[in-house]
């Protein structure tokens, strides 16, 4: 595996950020999960997005976490540094530190919050893909709202535009993007519950939040579809599905996430504000409830075996 977008493939962690309980990010415990992930066969790392909770840091606290992360990597896992924020000025300013610290490429959501025309978003990623050398994989995301298949394709035609991050549901998009987009144009299937099915649909790659906590899982149903059976990934796709509704209904997923990864011992922090992390009570159900899981469905989840032990 090497540090290039090309080799941005397979099961990629949508990474988390790792805090401590006064917020402050983690360099140590940040390095010790990096290694942690790395000790599965995953395709690469996806850094500062939604789930890295990234707007809900500084400019500095994101370059931060993208040097520590790409010092322990050590080039070994290609790595894209998401670097959406609300100003296109803002955004070009991390594009340059991804550059500067060797990332594999950048990526972002559209601008949001105001309603913006496709122009506007055009030029948006325009302006950013010109600012630096690398490959920039669009984001699109019903949070900040979808962008049609017909703009993705807009947007393709920008000379380092050479992805998307297609986080919908309407998975016959996939496959539009793929017919309309120019030769080469890498899709990346970004909704965890369809994990099975955005493989069976040939995307480059499925990036995710709960590939932090169960990265073995999704490696099984990569590997399994690859094969051709199908059925035998729907039945571990349903599984992952178990797992995944019970973190999302939760009343705070990335908080859920971080909880079951601290159980097994693995350094993940703790969400920070305005999210919530929860009460003792709480956490023994959450991890009894994760146990239960695994122990039911018989997939001898790696971070449940760390748990008991």
């Amino acid at each position: 595996m090497g540090n290039s977008i090309a080799d941005f493939k397979g099961v990629i962690p949508a990474v988390l950020s790792v805090f401590d309980k006064d917020e402050n990010l983690d360099e140590q415990g940040t390095r010790a999960f990096i290694r942690h992930l790395m000790s599965f066969d995953i395709g690469g790392l996806y850094l500062t997005g939604s789930t890295g909770e990234t707007f809900l840091m500084n400019s500095e606290e994101r370059k931060r976490q993208v040097e520590i992360v790409m010092d322990e990597v050590g080039g070994r896992l290609p790595v894209v540094v998401h670097v959406g924020a609300m100003s296109t000025r803002a955004s070009i300013e991390l594009a340059k530190h991804a550059e500067s610290v060797g990332a594999a490429g950048i990526s972002s959501v559209p601008p949001f919050y105001f309603k913006f025309s496709e122009d506007q978003i055009f030029g948006y990623y325009r302006d950013i893909a010109e600012a630096t050398s690398l490959p920039m994989i669009v984001y699109n995301i019903p949070l900040a709202g979808m962008m049609t298949v017909d703009m993705i394709r807009r947007l393709s035609e920008i000379k380092n535009v050479k992805g998307v991050k297609y986080t919908g549901t309407a998975l016959y998009e996939v496959t539009q993007i793929k017919d309309s987009c120019k030769e080469g144009f890498q899709v990346y299937g970004g909704c965890d519950e369809l994990g099975s099915s955005n493989v069976a649909l040939g995307v480059d790659g499925i990036i995710g939040s709960f590939y932090n906590c169960i990265p073995d899982l999704y490696i099984k149903i990569w590997q399994t579809v690859k094969k051709g059976d199908v059925e035998a990934a729907s039945t571990l796709q349903r599984k992952a599905l178990h797992v995944i509704m019970t973190g999302v209904n939760s009343g705070s997923m990335i908080a859920c996430i971080k909880l079951w990864l601290r159980a097994a011992g693995i350094p993940a922090g703790y969400a920070r504000r305005p999210f919530t992390n929860f009460t003792p009570d709480e956490q023994t159900r959450l991890i009894q409830t994760l146990i239960d899981i695994d122990e039911k469905d018989g997939t001898g989840l790696s971070i449940v075996q760390k748990i008991k032990k």
